[in-house]
């Protein structure tokens, strides 16, 4: 079996730590792809949809998804970290609440104070934006 150690650090927590199959990864540049011996690299990670497909344990085989926010990605022989502020289950998320972040967002977007709180707003409506997503996709998969 053609797999390698993958660890997804959340600040707050441990999200994943064990052999895994592939991973795709959002990036500001579009989505990569990390199979067994990818060459190293480091990338930041955008806000998005993180899967991967653990190789282990009863989850094996089975692809799995992931609500990330920004962060980085460090592949190494054939060692993966993921750090990310945030890293959550589609039925974790709670999609009243990433809407009104993403209503907030939007508002904050319109009201073009400075750069840096554009910058904020536009981050904040990409994180939400992204969790709605993984939330509506695990849901239409599981119904």
């Amino acid at each position: 079996m053609n797999a390698f150690h993958l660890r997804i650090l959340a600040a707050d927590d441990m999200f994943f730590e064990g052999l895994c199959e592939n991973m795709v990864v959002p990036c500001p540049d579009g989505s990569f792809g990390v199979q067994a011996y990818h060459a190293n690299m480091i990338s930041a990670v955008s806000p998005g949809e993180l899967r991967f497909t653990p190789a282990e344990g009863s989850d094996a085989g089975t692809e799995k998804i992931a609500a990330v926010s920004a962060g980085l990605i460090k592949v190494e022989n054939n060692d993966v970290l993921v750090l990310v502020d945030t890293a959550e289950r589609p039925e974790d998320i709670d999609t009243n609440r990433a809407r009104r972040a993403a209503d907030q967002a939007k508002e904050a977007l319109l009201q073009k104070r400075s750069i840096q709180e554009y910058r904020i707003a536009q981050y904040s409506l990409a994180r939400a934006v992204s969790r709605l997503r993984v939330h509506s996709d695990f849901e239409n998969r599981h119904n």
